[in-house]
């Protein structure tokens, strides 16, 4: 990314026609040089401008973000993330783990599935207050059919929750997603932690997936898609949604629309009928506008 802004980027930042950046230049309110008979705006000192002159603004937010993608671990977002080669990185570690990296700047968007029970809401509310003030929009990824994934030798004793009580069920780390969802189903039919064998936490849900196929463990609280990728036995429990928190500038930026218009291909719409639990035809409805 160029360490200067043109005119029309410098516009579109600050949201305001090109006009009054010519203004704002012509003034000298804005740090800016020319060359060739062009206007250009050192992008660092912008920044620190923009910092100066607002309140209510931290100059950590207005930090250039990484182009990393933040959160939940999502296998078609994984898949379509690298068969579309938009250059953007990876660090899926969770839901909330994604969330905090987010609000740090440490990523230009992050995927969640964060279930309200008091609302009966996926995501919203875990953004809406927290993120009111920050230019991002929760957008949807797809809706995934999740349940229990369970192994061959376990497929016919369990068919419900109550059935997971003393088998070695493989968890996930607290910060992700899958952990409170299944905590609170497992809560509602009475059982506990205590109730199952413990094993080491997979930190996605491939690595969930495999530990039940490698009979590590003989059952999972996972995705579908992988179940049947894995020719695993499947015990649907939920349905739940699937979005990306995105950064409303790196929305528009080349990295990030390489990726949207390859979810918008045939190639993708091949993939995810392929996929058996997803179902993406609200790809893209905005549920949260922030600032």
């Amino acid at each position: 990314m160029s360490e200067f802004l043109t005119t029309k980027e410098l516009a579109e930042l600050l949201r305001i026609k090109e006009r009054k950046v010519y203004d704002l230049a012509a003034s000298g309110d804005i740090p800016c040089s020319r060359a060739m008979g062009k206007l250009l705006f050192p992008r660092q000192a912008v920044n620190a401008w923009i910092a100066e002159n607002s309140s209510g603004f931290s100059p950590q937010a207005l930090a250039e973000r990484p182009a990393v993608f933040l959160g939940s671990h999502d296998p078609l977002l994984d898949w379509a993330l690298r068969e579309s080669r938009c250059g953007l990185a990876t660090y899926f570690d969770g839901s909330l783990d994604g969330l905090d990296r987010f609000e740090r700047g440490e990523g230009i968007a992050t995927g969640l599935h964060i279930y309200a029970p008091a609302r009966e809401a996926w995501n919203l509310p875990a953004v809406a207050k927290r993120f009111e003030t920050t230019p991002a929009a929760l957008v949807e990824w797809a809706w995934r059919d999740r349940g229990l994934i369970v192994g061959s030798d376990a497929a016919d004793t369990i068919k419900t929750l109550c059935d997971l009580r003393g088998r070695r069920v493989i968890p996930r780390q607290p910060e992700a997603g899958s952990h409170a969802l299944f905590a609170h189903l497992a809560g509602e039919a009475g059982l506990s932690d205590t109730d199952f064998e413990s094993l080491p936490a997979a930190r996605s849900e491939t690595d969930a997936a495999v530990a039940v196929l490698e009979g590590k463990a003989e059952a999972a609280f996972g995705l579908k898609a992988l179940a049947t990728q894995y020719r695993l036995a499947f015990v649907p429990l939920i349905r739940e949604r699937f979005d990306l928190l995105v950064d409303r500038h790196a929305w528009f930026e080349p990295p990030f629309q390489t990726f949207i218009n390859f979810c918008r291909s045939v190639t993708f719409r091949n993939k995810l009928d392929e996929l058996d639990g997803y179902d993406a035809s609200g790809f893209g409805r905005v549920h949260f506008n922030g600032l």
